[in-house]
Formats: structure tokens, C-alpha cells, sequence
């Protein structure tokens, strides 16, 4: 009876050693300078595009026929949502960029933008 008690002990102790807590800052890090309040496209827009899209979008031959290089030729995909979904990956378009998707403060930032009316500032 002794050694069923101490093995259950035993046993109890280990698992509750052997969990551990914890917290959601830990488990989900916040991302330290993704400021969506106030988003320029000049600023903080253009340099995502650049960075993730004009490689392709932009130029004399664009893929897909996807002109990115200015904020008149990015307009259109803002209107029609064609954007958002695809650097959401949401399969309502091409996921964008193909090599991978953009990190989630980008992708904030540009959904931030055009709910703010994706203004050209």
C-alpha cells in the first residue's frame, strides 16, 4: 500500500513538474514599431512595395500584367481588393509575393492603409 501511494506521489510530482506555464507575451511576442494609427504611403507603403513587389510588378513588361510602380497603377488593385487578398494569402488571388508571405506588421500596415482611405501622402 506504501509503495502505490509513493508511486502515485511519485507520478504526480513529475507531472507537475514537468509542466509549464506560459504567458501569451511569451507564447505571441508583440512587434516592437507596427504604428498603424496614421499610415503614409510615401513613408511606410511604398518602401513594402518596393521591397517585396516592384521586382516583378513594375516596368516595361510587369508580371501578370501588374503594374505596381506608382500609386496610380496600385490604385485599382486597392479598389477591386485584389491587393489585400493577395498578401493575405486568402486564395481570392495569387498569393503575393510568391517566394513567401510578407510578415505580418507589412501586411497590417498596408490593410491599416487602405482602410484609413489608402490616401497618397
Amino acid at each position: 500500500m506504501a509503495m502505490a501511494r509513493n508511486c502515485i506521489l511519485l507520478l504526480a510530482g513529475a507531472l507537475l513538474f514537468s509542466c509549464s506555464y506560459k504567458n501569451e507575451e511569451e507564447l505571441y511576442p508583440v512587434v516592437e514599431g507596427c504604428d498603424t494609427l496614421s499610415v503614409s504611403y510615401n513613408q511606410r507603403i511604398l518602401p513594402i512595395l518596393q521591397d517585396n513587389c516592384l521586382g516583378c510588378h513594375s516596368g516595361a513588361s510587369p508580371s501578370g500584367d501588374v503594374n505596381l510602380d506608382s500609386y496610380a497603377n496600385v490604385w485599382p488593385y486597392i479598389q477591386n481588393g485584389s491587393l489585400l487578398n493577395a498578401i493575405r494569402y486568402n486564395n481570392l488571388a495569387s498569393p503575393m509575393p510568391p517566394s513567401g508571405k510578407m510578415n505580418n506588421c507589412n501586411i497590417d500596415l498596408i490593410a491599416a492603409w487602405i482602410n484609413q482611405g489608402a490616401s497618397e501622402n
